[in-house]
């Protein structure tokens, strides 16, 4: 008989009645690598913002955007395959997925993040 802890832990799956451990220390060191990426180039989105909007200069944001835009989406794929093999609910993913948008949210997402996933906890 399987104990309690054995299902509600994330690091394992099921597979044909056979639990297995899924490592995560793969998907968590990309996913961190990433918030911490996004972070930073959101920062710098707001920046060349700034430069546009408030002193006319549209060449920073016309090159950098683009980047941006390529930083987030790795984001979210490494967030999905995160979310996938830890075993996220739909809510905790999405709302993970949205911390990429907000400045300076990713920072705060990407320590708890890692500090549940290490600890065997479910996100939300």
């Amino acid at each position: 008989m399987k104990s309690k802890s054995e299902d509600d832990d994330p690091m394992t799956t099921s597979t044909e009645g056979a639990r297995t451990a899924v490592p995560l220390d793969g998907p968590l060191a990309r996913f961190r690598t990433a918030a911490y990426v996004t972070g930073v180039g959101l920062l710098g989105l707001c920046f060349v913002m700034v430069l546009r909007y408030a002193f006319g200069n549209a060449a920073p944001s016309a090159v950098y955007s683009p980047i941006h835009g390529v930083l987030y989406m790795i984001y979210l794929v490494l967030t999905i395959d995160l979310a996938i093999k830890a075993r996220w609910s739909i809510k905790g993913t999405v709302l993970v997925l949205l911390a990429g948008c907000v400045p300076f949210v990713s920072f705060l997402v990407e320590r708890r993040v890692t500090h549940k996933v290490k600890a065997g906890q479910k996100l939300y």
